[in-house]
């Protein structure tokens, strides 16, 4: 009897993993054909129209804003970070409410609360001294800043809590400081996680369209970032240049995941050397 049910209990958990593997499958298989559509619509054409002056401008535009603000941003998530998990920080659980709902607000309604806050008589004074901010390359960075910031912010935070908080310990016993222990210790264990999550933040920028469309708009050749290309050349029928911009925020999509990747089986390997010492 004991046999039976083992049989009978093996065979109903081969019928579930088929399931679930059919499944997997057909999720694979949606997503993948979405990829597929992308190559096969933009790869014809993709060579010719990468040497256009559009392309090429849209291609600066976002390299320079993404790195620029992923930077900030990563300057900004790493004191925030801390704050959150290693000090006892006013309002700490009200303020990682606010980070988690900015997660997840559409980013069209984070563009138009920037929107708002610039077009105030702040953003007007801003705007006589000379900073402007509204449709312009700057305001595609604050675009960046407000969607990226709170992302980058979970990922540091969740790699601070990840350590082990006795080293600190015995570092403050012996004397150390706070900001000595978050320079010799935090950084440097989390370092590829730092990296990783830098490299996702900036890919995330590359491609970020809903909030610089609604807080700077698209003008071409101005504030026209890769994202901005396809909708620009979509609107105007030229979907040939719109399917190689598509193909080439792929590739960096795709290089960006790889190397992100690469950072994270690194330190995988270094965990496993310090295990075999």
């Amino acid at each position: 009897m004991k046999l039976l049910n083992k049989k009978s209990n093996s065979g109903r958990k081969d019928i579930f993993s088929q399931i679930t593997i059919i499944i997997a499958l057909l999720v694979i298989f949606f997503i993948g054909s979405a990829i597929f559509a992308i190559v096969a619509g933009g790869l014809s054409g993709f060579w010719e129209n990468l040497k256009s002056k559009e392309v090429l401008f849209s291609l600066k535009m976002s390299v320079v804003t993404a790195t620029i603000s992923s930077t900030i941003v990563m300057v900004l998530a790493l004191p925030t970070a801390y704050a959150l998990t290693r000090t006892t920080m006013p309002f700490k659980r009200l303020s990682g409410l606010i980070i988690e709902l900015t997660l997840s607000l559409p980013f069209i309604l984070l563009g138009l609360s920037l929107l708002i806050i610039f077009a105030s008589p702040f953003g007007k004074w801003l705007k006589f001294h000379g900073v402007k901010i509204i449709f312009s390359p700057l305001g595609i960075i604050m675009a960046h800043l407000l969607v990226n910031l709170p992302y980058a912010i979970r990922l540091v935070k969740t790699a601070f809590e990840g350590i082990d908080r006795r080293l600190e310990f015995i570092a403050e016993t012996l004397g150390a400081t706070s900001f000595q222990c978050f320079r010799t210790i935090m950084i440097p264990v989390c370092r590829t996680n730092l990296v990783s999550a830098f490299i996702l933040t900036w890919s995330r920028a590359m491609g970020e369209f809903g909030a610089t469309l609604m807080f700077v708009g698209i003008t071409r050749l101005k504030t026209e970032t890769l994202p901005g290309s396809i909708y620009l050349n979509i609107s105007t029928g030229n979907n040939e240049a719109a399917m190689s911009t598509a193909v080439l925020i792929l590739i960096i999509s795709g290089t960006a995941l790889f190397l992100s990747q690469l950072a994270g089986r690194n330190k995988i390997e270094q965990r496993r050397q310090v295990d075999d010492r």
